[in-house]
């Protein structure tokens, strides 16, 4: 393969990246994430203020990085991880309101799979509508990790919407499917895996219960959500 490195958003190098590499919507998550568990983490990305770092947890090769908000960006910077930097693998650690009326805040979320209003999967001209699916060996591992952390989580279908203001409210219609969650991104992600055969998955801290109105602050989002970044790392 062709050496396309260093990508328009991402300034490594090939070979910069670990084959492993948790995600996180915010920069300054991941950031306070490669400070807080990496050894000697090193900064590979700045381009766009979307921070990645490479270090070694517990031995293990890992590289952490942003990818901002929304299924585009998603969709570009997974696309240039597995394609271009030889990633075989995505984690991503987001937020995600409730829709579960079981959810608290601060509870785990575990994407097995992600319905979307999203037309992602247009670009792939399928006869017919693909189910974004998380890759079951880390989804079991997942289970198993928050189970040994004595961690609350649930499992199961979570929906991403291309809109965070929605101006015809619906999430009470995908809560009658038994939908857990709402966050902005994994689709992007499960195809991005699927099309170029590596392996992803989804975990979500609940920062926010629309039907309540109760809220998490920046900074809780960004430094608090400790509990899924630690699932994460236990997958390497």
């Amino acid at each position: 393969m062709k050496d396309q490195t260093p990508t328009p958003h991402i300034g490594a190098k090939f070979g910069d990246i670990a084959e492993t590499v948790i995600m996180a919507g915010d920069p300054l998550r991941a950031k306070f994430m490669a400070e807080k568990y990496l050894e000697n983490p090193v900064l590979y990305n700045e381009v766009r203020g979307m921070l990645g770092y490479t270090g070694l947890y517990k031995g293990k090769r890992v590289s952490i990085q942003g990818h901002g908000m929304g299924i585009p960006s998603i969709g570009i910077y997974t696309y240039e991880l597995f394609n271009f930097y030889g990633v075989k693998t995505i984690i991503r650690v987001g937020s995600a309101g409730a829709i579960d009326k079981d959810l608290k805040i601060g509870d785990v979320v575990i994407g097995m799979g992600a319905c979307t209003n999203s037309n992602y999967a247009e670009q792939y001209r399928l006869p017919g509508h693909f189910a974004p699916i998380a890759d079951f060996e880390l989804t079991r591992k997942a289970v198993d990790a928050a189970d040994k952390l004595g961690i609350r989580y649930k499992v199961g279908n979570i929906f991403s919407s291309d809109t965070f203001y929605d101006d015809t409210p619906s999430l009470s219609e995908w809560q009658k499917m038994g939908v857990l969650c709402v966050e902005m991104e994994a689709p992007a992600l499960y195809m991005n895996a699927a099309r170029s055969g590596n392996k992803a998955l989804c975990i979500c801290t609940i920062s926010d219960c629309p039907f309540t109105g109760e809220l998490t602050t920046p900074e809780q989002r960004q430094t608090g959500f400790t509990n899924m970044m630690e699932v994460a790392l236990e997958l390497l």
